[in-house]
């Protein structure tokens, strides 16, 4: 007796369908999974003979074989552990095989029921790709599972997973469970930011700030506590573009992978903020596992902003995993049979004191007290590559308390948001034909000499930079990708040079601040 049902698995960031084989044959009672399954995997055999007999269904005593194909990809997780009983069921003649195409997941609790998984959302995507019409799962799945053009059954145990079978897989309200797949694809996130217009003064970091978010660049704040440097990183989200629907699905992906998707099962539309503690390993940032890995907080923090508060206190070996993620905007994870890749094309953001106990270079009645050896030792946890990926280095002082006192009305984030969105919409338009990051901050050299081609006194601008503060060719395509999207904030065609003089401005570590 054989049967075949269908369930799915997480691989990096993309789905599989899994074929889950049954063969149920006369001999001593034994139940044999094969398919290169982890231990997750290898335990269904216990919670699906439970959950069997707890819901009312025989379970045959023979020689039972699940086979998980394709049998040479490691799988893991428990979301196969209903396909397995449907498989069980199937082979022993307790139901009878369907002609449409369903893909079934779930974990199986003992009593019967059904307790939710993650990475829904990847698998139906692929699942949607490969034909299939239907899906079986449990009910806290539902709503992210309806973010896909698919039936969604969604299932409280066993016995209602099977009634959905029998009963001709259909929606107990299909209109309704319509509706809902519409709202939860065109509602929004309403994630509150603080607003630039509560922050007094730091005109020039403001407009940095501005800078990055047009461009998708790279930013470190530097300057003495209490300067308001976090204050202005969490303002940042408020100006950030919109994010595409292709990127929202992405995004909404890795956090399905991660299990970290709200309850709602909306469609992501918000561009992430991470900022985790200066502890994280090098695992927990670039993300990895033993078998599978999962991904990390640069993953996390795709399409969106990663802030590395006081950036120095962090692991220098976690700062340099960096490298790779802000050059090519992907993490790259080998494993002895496999390599896994996972996006992660986010803004960073940091920030940093300018000597250990932060009052270097200050002009106030705070007198520093570090050595030079001191600063020394504290700004070389900033390695020399990892700066030169970093394309605004600014400095930010100390707002002086007059200014504070007048509280004087500043520009809101709504306001600076819509020249950052007419700069967005000016970049979509020039790379339109890219695949991947629609932002100057990934210009290629051919689209740096098509795009941000400079006139002379411009040439003569950079090359005096590039002499006096020895700028690497690496820092010096970033200023031209700075002044390109300074030009494109100002509607601007060409790469003026008081673009270029501009954005040589914002290499404050290169010129050896804060003096």
């Amino acid at each position: 007796m054989y049967a075949c049902s269908y369930s799915g698995t997480v691989l990096g960031i993309d789905g599989m369908v899994v074929s889950v084989e049954t063969d149920i044959a006369n001999g001593l009672p034994q139940f044999d999974l094969v398919g290169l399954g982890g231990s997750a995997v290898k335990e269904a055999r216990d919670r699906v003979r439970a959950a069997l007999r707890n819901a009312g269904f025989d379970y045959p005593m023979q020689r039972i074989t699940v086979n998980l194909a394709p049998a040479d990809q490691r799988k893991e997780g428990s979301g196969f552990d209903l396909a397995i009983a449907f498989g069980i069921l199937l082979a022993s003649k307790q139901i009878t095989p369907r002609p449409e195409r369903v893909l079934i997941l779930g974990e199986l609790a003992l009593d019967g029921s059904l307790r939710p998984i993650t990475g829904v959302l990847p698998i139906l995507l692929e699942a949607r790709q490969a034909g299939f019409t239907h899906v079986i799962l449990p009910e806290q799945n539902a709503p992210e599972a309806r973010l896909v053009e698919i039936v969604v059954l969604p299932a409280p145990d066993l016995s209602s997973a099977v009634h959905y079978w029998k009963e001709g897989l259909r929606p107990v309200n299909a209109e309704a469970e319509h509706t809902r797949a519409a709202a939860l694809l065109t509602g929004r996130d309403h994630r509150e930011s603080p607003d630039f217009s509560n922050v007094y003064g730091q005109q020039f970091v403001k407009r940095g700030l501005e800078i990055a978010a047009a461009g998708f660049h790279n930013v470190l704040l530097v300057g003495p506590p209490g300067s308001g440097k976090t204050l202005l990183a969490t303002c940042l989200p408020g100006i950030m573009p919109r994010m595409t629907t292709e990127e929202s699905y992405e995004v909404t992906k890795i956090y399905s992978i991660a299990g970290q998707l709200p309850r709602t099962g909306a469609l992501i539309q918000e561009r992430p903020f991470r900022a985790p503690h200066h502890t994280i390993t090098a695992t927990a940032l670039v993300g990895g596992g033993a078998q599978i890995p999962r991904p990390g907080e640069c993953s996390l923090s795709h399409g969106g902003i990663l802030f590395l508060d006081e950036m120095p206190e962090f692991s220098r070996h976690v700062l340099e995993v960096l490298r790779q993620p802000l050059e090519a905007g992907i993490v790259t994870i080998g494993r002895a049979k496999q390599i896994f890749t996972f996006p992660a094309r986010f803004l960073l953001i940091g920030s940093c004191n300018p000597c250990p106990c932060g009052y270097f270079g200050t002009r106030d009645q705070q007198s520093c007290t570090c050595t030079p050896q001191q600063v020394q030792k504290y700004r070389s946890k900033l390695s020399g590559p990892l700066l030169d990926r970093i394309d605004l280095h600014l400095e930010v002082p100390r707002v002086p308390v007059q200014l504070l006192n007048l509280r004087t009305a500043e520009e809101s984030s709504a306001d600076i948001r819509q020249r950052v969105e007419q700069a967005r919409k000016r970049q979509a338009e020039r790379y339109a034909q890219r695949q991947g990051c629609p932002f100057n901050s990934a210009m290629t050299g051919s689209e740096l000499r098509r795009y941000a081609k400079l006139d002379k006194e411009g040439q003569e601008l950079i090359q005096l930079a590039f002499e006096s503060l020895g700028l690497s060719a690496r820092a010096y395509d970033r200023i031209v990708k700075v002044a390109r999207t300074i030009a494109d904030l100002e509607g601007s065609e060409s790469v003026q040079s008081v673009h270029v003089a501009e954005a040589i401005r914002y290499r404050a570590l290169d010129r050896g601040i804060p003096a």
